[in-house]
């Protein structure tokens, strides 16, 4: 599974021209699914995505990230992202072998939106397999990779 992680100020999806899911300040999270993903990879990115402390403290002079997005009670918006998993070594048109089928993906990315919903933030998605929009105000800016592989 593989997470690119952005602290922002703001950000939202469209589908269509329409605004499906739109955040203040938190985390814009775009979800890839690999082929040997299961729930083990979703619980641990879930933990990981809640709990990093990617956020300075406002009560504090230094600018360390020393809070979580749980910490300051931030936003996610979770937007899932096959081409994640694109491999352009060879060729010219990337290959998409190492991603999940839409169906096993789309049940591991409801899993992953369904227990981020656990935490009590606001959570917002875009539209799994759709054209979509992402509007993203990046905040320092930061962007993080996160990958968990399955153990075999």
């Amino acid at each position: 599974m593989r997470v690119v992680i952005q602290r922002v100020n703001f950000s939202q999806v469209k589908v269509n021209g329409e605004i499906v899911g739109k955040i203040g300040k938190g985390l814009n999270l775009l979800v890839g699914i690999a082929t040997t993903d299961t729930e083990a990879e979703i619980d641990w990115m879930v933990r990981k995505c809640l709990d990093m402390r990617l956020f300075p403290d406002p009560d504090s002079n230094n600018n360390r990230w020393e809070k979580s997005v749980k910490d300051i009670d931030g936003e996610l918006l979770i937007v899932s992202q096959f081409t994640l998993y694109g491999d352009c070594r060879k060729g010219r048109r990337p290959s998409f072998d190492n991603s999940a089928s839409p169906d096993v993906a789309k049940q591991l990315y409801q899993l992953f939106v369904e227990q981020l919903k656990l935490s009590g933030l606001k959570v917002e998605t875009g539209i799994f397999g759709a054209m979509m929009q992402v509007e993203i105000e990046n905040d320092g800016p930061v962007t993080l990779l996160l990958e968990r592989e399955a153990i075999q």
